[in-house]
C-alpha cells in the first residue's frame, strides 16, 4: 500500500480562529486530509506579519528542519514577511498561499509598504509555486510583484456546507457585519452610514477578533460620537454557533471593506441566503455578483448609507438579492477543488 503523501502547512496564529482567512485554511486542511493527504500543522508564531525576532526565528527553524521530499505549504500572512536569506536555504519545496500582498494592507506608511513589497517580492521568487483565492490577486501579483502567470493557481473558496440554521429574521431588521476589526475592514465607513439612516428601524451587529487595538478604540469612541451605542453592537469575536445564530438572524450582510483579496465571509452570507451591500473593492465585484447585492465606491459614507436605506426600504429588492446570493453560492465550487489546485501545486498536476 502507497504511504499517504505528507505536506507541512504553516500558518501563524489560531488555527481556530474566526476570520475569514482562518476559515479558509482550516476547510482547506479538512479538504486536504479527506483526498489522503497527510496534513501536518506547522503553527508559527501570532506576532505575524510584523514577526517578533522569537517567531521569526522560530518559522525559520521549524521551515529549515523539513526534510527536502516534504512539501510546506506557507500562509500568506507569514510567507512574505519572512527573512529571505534564511528562506532561500529551507530544502523543501515551498508553496505559498497568499490572499492578498501585506503591502496594500490600508494604513502602512510609505516607507513600511516599500519594505514589505520588497521583501514579499523577494520570497514570492523562492516559491516553488504560489496560490492564490481569487483571479484578481492572480493579475495583481503579475502586475505589481512580476510573477509569471504560470506559478499562480487559483484555489477558490469553496461554497459554505450545507447545514445552516433555519433563518429567522429579527425585529428590528439585524445588520450584520462579519470582518476583523482593523481600519481595512471599512467598520468606521459603516458606522458613519448607519448614522446617515437612524431615522430607520434596524439593529447591527460588528462581529470580528481585535487585529488593530487603536482600531478597535478609535470604532467605540466614532459609535458614541455618532450617537449609536444603543443601536450598534461591536460583538468582537464570537463563537461559530453564536455566529450562526446571528447569521440566521440577519436581514442584511453589510462589510464597507476598503479592500479585499477575496472575501470569504460573502461566501459565507450568501450562502446564508443574505443579501449584501459592500464595496468594489479588490475581489468583492468577482466575488458578490450584481444579482447577490448592491456594491458601492470604498470608503463612501454617503453611498453606503444610501445603499443600506434602499435595501431596508424594499423588501421585493431584498428578496430578489437574497434569492441571487442563494444561486452565487450554489454555483461556487466545493472545498475538493480548491484541496486539487493546492495538491498540485504541492505534489504536480498528476496529483490533483
Amino acid at each position: 500500500m502507497t504511504a499517504p503523501r505528507a505536506m507541512a502547512f504553516a500558518v501563524p496564529g489560531d488555527i481556530t480562529t474566526v476570520t475569514g482567512g482562518y476559515l479558509y485554511a482550516r476547510r482547506l486542511a479538512e479538504a486536504l486530509h479527506a483526498r489522503g493527504i497527510d496534513v501536518q500543522p506547522m503553527p508559527l508564531g501570532a506576532s505575524f506579519p510584523h514577526p517578533t525576532g522569537a517567531d521569526m526565528a522560530d518559522a525559520l527553524d521549524r521551515l529549515a528542519a523539513l526534510p527536502a521530499e516534504c512539501p510546506a505549504l506557507v500562509d500568506g500572512l507569514a510567507y512574505g514577511a519572512l527573512d529571505s536569506a534564511r528562506l532561500a536555504q529551507v530544502r523543501a519545496p515551498l508553496v505559498a498561499l497568499v490572499h492578498h500582498p501585506l503591502a496594500l494592507e490600508p494604513g502602512l506608511e510609505a516607507a513600511q509598504a516599500r519594505t514589505m513589497a520588497a521583501r514579499e517580492t523577494a520570497n514570492l521568487a523562492l516559491a516553488r509555486h504560489i496560490v492564490v483565492p481569487s483571479p484578481h490577486i492572480a493579475r495583481l501579483l503579475g502586475s505589481d510583484y512580476g510573477v509569471a502567470s504560470e506559478r499562480i493557481s487559483v484555489a477558490q473558496p469553496g461554497a459554505t456546507p450545507s447545514g445552516h440554521a433555519e433563518p429567522k429574521p429579527e425585529t428590528p431588521p439585524l445588520i450584520l457585519s462579519v470582518g476583523i476589526l482593523a481600519r481595512r475592514k471599512g467598520h468606521d465607513v459603516l458606522l458613519r452610514a448607519l448614522a446617515q439612516i437612524a431615522d430607520l428601524d434596524w439593529r447591527a451587529e460588528i462581529v470580528g477578533r481585535v487585529h488593530e487595538p487603536d482600531t478597535a478604540r478609535a470604532l467605540t469612541d466614532l459609535r458614541a460620537d455618532l450617537g449609536l451605542v444603543d443601536r450598534v453592537h461591536i460583538a468582537g469575536e464570537v463563537p461559530q454557533d453564536r455566529l450562526d445564530t446571528l447569521y440566521a438572524g440577519a436581514t442584511i450582510f453589510a462589510l464597507a471593506t476598503r479592500y479585499e483579496g477575496y472575501g470569504i465571509v460573502f461566501a459565507e452570507a450568501m450562502g446564508h441566503g443574505l443579501p449584501i451591500v459592500s464595496t468594489r473593492a479588490g475581489a468583492v465585484p468577482d466575488t458578490v455578483p450584481p444579482e447577490a447585492g448592491l456594491l458601492v465606491p470604498p470608503v463612501e459614507a454617503t453611498a453606503f448609507g444610501g445603499a443600506l436605506r434602499q435595501m431596508l426600504g424594499d423588501a421585493a429588492l431584498r428578496d430578489r438579492h437574497a434569492a441571487g446570493a442563494r444561486r452565487a453560492a450554489a454555483a461556487l465550487p466545493g472545498w475538493d477543488a480548491a484541496a486539487a489546485v493546492v495538491a498540485g501545486a504541492l505534489f504536480g498536476p498528476a496529483s490533483r
